[in-house]
């Protein structure tokens, strides 16, 4: 195993470990980090199925030994949440073809597929590790998705740094966890830049997460100021504040890309 794959088991370690330490701090949403931290195990294991053997960039040709060790998160979803252990118990029982056509559409980019969480959730091992490695994935790349996979955006970070003009942003890839940066005045949805059409809604209670909205197109991206508290790791510590999620769908918007609870 090379050492940038054993980092990035390590990270989804990392992860699950956020999860569990953040579940009893957070009666409310107790039961989805705890969900969290499995799918987090699951997903190393897959990862470490699919070191022992080469990788390809190309999805034609990994998508085999990806359904061949999907096993693990499958069956994990399959002990969540209702809905969602519907579907996994369903996609356990696909032949191999049927299986295949789902994590093409959701690969493909198709809108209709951007809610296809158990797709997302096997393909994020094999890109990440393609992403240990600087292989990019051959995909297509919509703008306002990771230049890296073309993966969306399922949570931002801020950070204010030394003699600058406010907080820089970047947007996290819900597929490789890479960061790129993005401009603070633009909606990554639709590039919407008229500060009065963008604004940002926050909890009293929680100063350093803020709904980062769209009235053009209704979407919103999440947004963690890692300013104030550099522990935490934004796509888990998001969960922390689904209540504000469930506020903004009352309102109108639409996540860009659904976090792990699913919203």
């Amino acid at each position: 195993m090379s050492n940038r794959g054993a980092e990035v088991l390590k990270s989804f370690e990392r992860r699950a470990a956020r999860a569990e330490s953040l579940a009893p701090q957070s009666p409310s949403v107790e039961a989805p980090l705890r969900f969290a931290a499995g799918l987090y195990g699951a997903q190393r294991a897959v990862a470490a199925a699919l070191l022992e053997a080469p990788l390809s960039n190309d999805f034609d040709e990994a998508a085999g030994a990806l359904l061949a060790h999907a096993g693990p998160v499958l069956r994990h979803a399959s002990s969540g949440p209702a809905q969602l252990a519907e579907q996994a118990r369903a996609r356990l029982r696909d032949d191999a073809q049927t299986a295949r056509t789902r994590l093409l559409v959701y690969w493909s980019g198709d809108p209709e597929a951007r809610d296809d969480y158990l797709s997302r959730a096997l393909l994020k091992p094999w890109v990440e590790l393609l992403a240990s490695e600087r292989r990019q994935p051959a995909r297509d790349r919509r703008k306002g998705t990771c230049p890296f996979c073309g993966g969306g955006a399922w949570v931002a970070t801020r950070r204010t740094l030394p003699e600058s003009h406010g907080a820089q942003r970047a947007l996290v890839c819900a597929l490789c966890a890479g960061h790129w940066e993005f401009p603070r005045i633009r909606c990554p949805a639709c590039g919407e830049a008229s500060p009065e059409k963008l604004p940002n809604f926050q909890d009293p209670q929680n100063a350093a997460v803020r709904i980062e909205a769209c009235d053009t197109c209704k979407r919103y991206v999440k947004s963690i100021d890692l300013s104030l508290d550099a522990r935490p790791i934004a796509e888990v510590d998001d969960l922390a504040s689904l209540p504000l999620d469930l506020w903004a769908v009352e309102q109108g918007y639409q996540r860009i890309e659904p976090g792990l609870a699913g919203i």
